[in-house]
């Protein structure tokens, strides 16, 4: 190989090498960011649970929750905290599965949340390992869906992962109107 060739070669490589180096930096500051939205979504939740003097007012509809309940043939009776505080836990999952399946779709530059970014979010993260075998795992054609879970994809709680989305997951009100 000649001198210039070599010299050629040489610069090329170093070039992949940073744009290597620099995609690798914003794909590390994308995945604090989301674990930043994470961790600001449970601080809001406990804010949330810490203030509430009552929890009459329910996102869920609590007929329907004790109906389901009731149909566990071994369950005969029902106290009125007991679809109260499933609802609050059926909401919090919500939030959290749909936040989850947000920051999906912004990885892949899309505003409008799809099946597949929910399929993704389950699949990228421990605590919803019961939902694999519900979710159809046959659409899975996007990048990213075998990307390891990170800090094992788990920590639902106070210490762990998400936001009091008010429009919706990043803001965005015809997103979550979409969905």
């Amino acid at each position: 190989m000649d001198p210039a060739a070599a010299q050629q070669f040489a610069m090329r490589a170093q070039m992949q090498q940073q744009q290597m180096a620099a995609y690798h930096m914003q794909t590390h500051h994308l995945a604090q960011q989301h674990q930043a939205q994470l961790r600001l979504f449970w601080q809001q939740q406990m804010a949330e649970i810490d203030t509430a003097a009552d929890f009459k007012n329910h996102q869920l509809p609590l007929a329907r929750i004790k109906k389901i309940m009731k149909s566990d043939e071994d369950v005969r009776m029902i106290s009125s905290e007991a679809p109260v505080l499933f609802a609050k836990a059926c909401e919090m999952f919500i939030l959290e599965l749909t936040l989850r399946s947000w920051i999906h779709s912004e990885e892949n530059k899309r505003r409008t949340l799809q099946r597949n970014d929910i399929a993704a979010a389950i699949t990228k993260t421990d605590i919803f390992d019961f939902l694999v075998d519900i979710v159809p795992r046959d659409d899975f054609k996007e990048e990213g869906m075998n990307a390891p879970r990170p800090g094992g994809g788990g920590g639902v709680g106070p210490g762990g992962p998400v936001g009091a989305l008010g429009a919706g997951p990043g803001g965005d009100a015809a997103a979550q109107q979409q969905a």
